[in-house]
């Protein structure tokens, strides 16, 4: 597994804060039938790392961890399981514990100074994060155009009828949706078509 891999394998990687409401196997199932194997479980509910562990054994599910603010969260999101981890931010610290463990890390990003600490420690795929409210397609156009060879997953405040637009831009290899399981969803079925579609999007 790397990071390529990650980011490739569909254009959504659905972002998921479990509320207990869903059985998280049932739901890994639907979304990988739906085909979108790659799952990012935030770690902002007690639930989280019990979810990734139960999602990990879901056969063609490549599930991950979000929201990893610290060393501490990257070794529990590692020890549950976790086959990549993503950051909303960077932090030197957190950075080079990701690279030293060797999981394909997506570190938060969202300026020019952000990116270059990333290459300093070997890292050229980020999440460009919060997406929208940090300016959306032209501010990525923006930061991105002296970093030739960086990719990028937009996350935050991204939908379903603007995710088109973000994926047709040549550094942007998939986006995150948090729209795919909306709040106090207990319907598999519902999920499962809105991730049906998102496996479908294409570049506008």
């Amino acid at each position: 597994m790397n990071v390529d891999v990650v980011m490739t394998s569909a254009p959504v990687i659905p972002v998921l804060v479990l509320d207990g409401l869903l059985d998280p196997v049932a739901l890994a199932e639907a979304l990988v039938e739906a085909g979108l194997p790659v799952i990012e479980v935030t770690l902002r509910t007690p639930s989280a790392l019990d979810a990734i562990k139960a999602m990990s054994g879901v056969a063609g599910a490549i599930v991950g961890a979000g929201t990893v603010l610290n060393d501490r969260m990257l070794g529990e999101a590692i020890g549950a399981g976790s086959q990549f981890i993503i950051s909303p931010g960077l932090t030197e610290s957190l950075g080079k514990a990701a690279v030293a463990s060797g999981v394909p890390f997506l570190p938060g990003v969202a300026n020019a100074g952000d990116i270059m600490r990333g290459l300093d420690l070997g890292l050229s795929r980020f999440k460009f994060f919060p997406a929208e409210a940090s300016g959306g397609i032209a501010a990525l156009k923006a930061i991105a155009g002296p970093f030739g060879g960086v990719k990028f997953c937009p996350t935050g405040g991204i939908r379903e009828e603007t995710a088109p637009q973000w994926l047709a831009l040549d550094n942007v290899s998939c986006v995150g949706g948090s729209w795919l399981l909306k709040s106090g969803d207990t319907n598999l079925a519902e999920i499962g078509e809105r991730a049906r579609r998102a496996a479908r999007l294409k570049p506008a």
